[in-house]
């Protein structure tokens, strides 16, 4: 079975920490610990997973580093991608406060629900700047509409590692290739920019996809992942399995049985590119 880096895991962990975002959606506003994951993750050869920061307040980031760190003593998570306001005037200090902690890998703001001028302004720009004389990546976390901002955001930090999560968060019920399409190849063309196979499942219409049957999904999601991985090319994509929010719509089983359908035909090396080796290089897991 081939070794698989899960680069997009998020643990809810409610009694800890508060996720005020998952109020509004039932299937989520409920724990997911690591017992959760692992019992899905682990039979479809999931060695290891890094784990994304689940958009907790501004005032619990630290608590959830924290969380994070202890599960890391006890679990097979390779690393952790914290959250993060580079809006914020003490941002500089607090990066240097916590940029050498040996599991941080990178940071991620949350932008697909905050209004666009913020991945523009000037002090957000100059603190995103700041990530790459620590080797820290930048996740991004964005709309399709919002590609081109991402783009003018990473081309305006050359020496920051980017990784734009969910494919670029395609309309993949209503087919919508156009114009993420020709965003996804302008973003691409940016040598700082990778691309994370991710989420996509959770963007299509399950009232369409036979209960127990894979190849509709394959279809719907076929046209989105293959642009991704043709633009981006087989050294700069990664996998994730973006659970539990995968759930909404199938599960983390049917994401990886959808994954390894679309990609039957692909040769080893570039299977292991997705899987793990690339995973490895860029958010530098075992470093």
């Amino acid at each position: 079975m081939r070794e698989w880096i899960d680069t997009h895991l998020h643990l809810l962990y409610p009694e800890r920490l508060r996720y005020d975002w998952a109020a509004g959606i039932p299937a989520l506003n409920k724990a997911f610990h690591w017992a959760d994951y692992w019992a899905r993750a682990e039979p479809q050869g999931i060695t290891q997973a890094l784990h994304m920061e689940v958009d907790v307040p501004a005032e619990q980031i630290d608590a959830e580093i924290a969380l994070i760190d202890e599960l890391a003593a006890c679990y097979p998570i390779a690393g952790m991608i914290a959250a993060a306001r580079p809006e914020s005037a003490e941002f500089a200090a607090w990066l240097d406060e916590r940029a050498g902690h040996p599991r941080l890998r990178g940071l991620r703001r949350v932008l697909h629900t905050m209004p666009d001028a913020l991945s523009q302004d000037e002090l957000f720009v100059r603190n995103v700047q700041r990530l790459g004389e620590h080797k820290l990546t930048f996740d991004l976390c964005v709309q399709a509409r919002q590609l081109p901002l991402a783009r003018r955001l990473a081309q305006r930090c050359p020496e920051v590692q980017f990784v734009l999560d969910h494919c670029g968060v395609p309309d993949v019920a209503g087919q919508g290739l156009d114009p993420w399409r020709q965003h996804i190849s302008e973003l691409a063309s940016l040598p700082n920019v990778a691309c994370k196979i991710s989420g996509v499942i959770a963007y299509g219409d399950p009232a369409h996809w036979l209960r127990g049957d894979i190849n509709g999904v394959c279809r719907d999601l076929r046209p989105f992942v293959e642009h991704c991985i043709e633009s981006f090319g087989w050294q700069r994509v990664v996998w994730g399995s973006d659970f539990p929010v995968c759930n909404l719509t199938r599960s983390l089983t049917d994401w990886m049985a959808v994954t390894q359908a679309l990609l039957v035909a692909c040769s080893n090396t570039e299977l292991d590119a997705l899987a793990h080796d690339n995973a490895r290089r860029i958010y530098r897991l075992g470093a």
